[in-house]
C-alpha cells in the first residue's frame, strides 16, 4: 500500500499536514501527536519582522466551529529560524512554511531569508481573513495575486503553495490566477469572514469585530471549492476546512486534493492528523487501493 504523494517535487509519506495557525511549529504538539508519522508540518505563519497580532478578544467558540482574529501574531523570520528550525529539524517530516506580510516587498523578504534553510515548501498566505491591512487584498483580486503569485515566485527558491481564499465570487479564477502567476499549488480554504454578537452587552465578542470562521461547519463549502480549483488546474491542490476524520479527509482527496490539512481539530484533540493517517490506510485496505494517487478526484457522477 502506498501513501506516498508527491507536490511540486517533493515526496510527503503520506497526504496529512497540519493547517498553518493550528499546530504552532509543532513544538507544542509534539508529546502528543508524533511529528514522524506526519506528511508535513506547515508552521503558522511567518513575517519578516515580529508581529504583535490584534487586541483581545480575539478568539470565541460559535456553533459549528471557532472565529479567530489572532491576526498573525509571530515573533519573525530571524527567531522562527533559530528556534523553530532547529527543533522540526530533529524530526522526519517535511515542513512547510506558511508566509505572511503586508506587503509583495514584506513577503518576498521573508522569502529570500528562508531560501538558505533547509525547508521544503512555502505556503504563501494572501488570504487572511482578519489582518487589517494587506493579505485579503491580494487574495481577492486574481490579477493582483497573479502579479503577487509571480513576484514571490521569482523570490523562492522553493515551491510556492499560495493559499486561496474563499472569500471571492470564483475560486476557479483565483486558482487559475496563482496558476498564471506561476504557483507550484494551491491550497484552500483559508477561512471565512464570521462574526459575533453578545446579545446582553450588545457588543462585539471579538475586538476586531470579525475573524476567521472554521471548524466542521465549512467543511461543505470546503469540498465544494477544492473540487472546483481542482477541475480548474493541473498544479496539485491541498484541500482543507473542517476536516475532523479520516472521513472528511478522503472527501477532499476524492473531489481532488493531493493532499489535506488538518485544522481547527487539532485544537480539541491533538492526535487528529494520526487518527486521519490511520484512517486513510484503513480505508485503503478495506477497499483495496494499492496507491492514495488512486483515490484523487476518483468521485464520479
Amino acid at each position: 500500500m502506498n501513501t506516498k504523494v508527491n507536490i511540486a517535487g517533493i515526496e510527503l509519506k503520506n497526504p496529512v499536514m497540519t493547517a498553518s495557525g493550528t499546530f504552532g511549529s509543532g513544538m507544542e504538539y509534539a508529546e502528543f501527536a508524533d511529528l514522524n508519522r506526519l506528511g508535513a508540518v506547515v508552521t503558522k505563519g511567518v513575517a519578516n519582522v515580529p508581529w504583535e497580532g490584534n487586541p483581545t478578544p480575539r478568539v470565541t467558540e460559535v456553533y459549528g466551529g471557532m472565529l479567530n482574529a489572532i491576526g498573525l501574531q509571530n515573533p519573525g523570520v530571524d527567531v522562527f529560524m533559530e528556534r523553530d528550525l532547529p527543533f522540526l529539524s530533529k524530526y522526519d517530516t517535511r515542513v512547510i512554511v506558511n508566509v505572511c506580510g503586508h506587503t509583495v516587498e514584506e513577503y518576498t523578504e521573508t522569502v529570500e531569508k528562508l531560501n538558505s534553510t533547509d525547508v521544503d515548501l512555502y505556503e504563501i498566505n494572501l488570504s487572511c481573513p482578519n489582518v487589517k491591512q494587506g493579505a485579503l487584498a491580494f487574495g481577492q483580486d486574481p490579477k493582483v495575486l497573479e502579479e503577487t503569485t509571480r513576484a514571490i515566485k521569482s523570490a523562492a527558491k522553493k515551491p510556492v503553495i499560495i493559499k486561496l481564499s474563499p472569500n471571492v465570487t470564483s475560486i476557479a479564477d483565483m486558482a487559475r490566477a496563482a496558476e498564471a502567476g506561476g504557483a507550484d499549488c494551491i491550497s484552500l480554504i483559508n477561512t471565512l469572514i464570521g462574526m459575533k454578537i453578545d446579545i446582553n452587552k450588545k457588543k462585539f465578542v471579538l475586538a476586531n469585530k470579525t475573524g476567521g470562521f472554521s471548524g466542521p461547519a465549512v467543511k461543505p463549502v470546503a469540498v465544494r471549492m477544492v473540487y472546483d480549483a481542482a477541475h480548474a488546474v493541473k498544479i496539485p491542490v491541498i484541500g482543507m476546512g473542517g476536516i475532523l476524520s479520516a472521513e472528511d479527509a478522503l472527501e477532499f482527496i476524492l473531489a481532488g486534493a493531493t493532499a489535506v490539512s488538518v485544522g481547527t481539530a487539532n485544537f480539541h484533540d491533538p492526535g487528529t492528523t494520526i487518527k486521519v493517517i490511520e484512517g486513510i490506510e484503513a480505508y485503503m485496505a478495506r477497499y483495496g487501493v494499492e496507491d492514495i494517487k488512486e483515490l484523487v478526484g476518483a468521485v464520479s457522477a
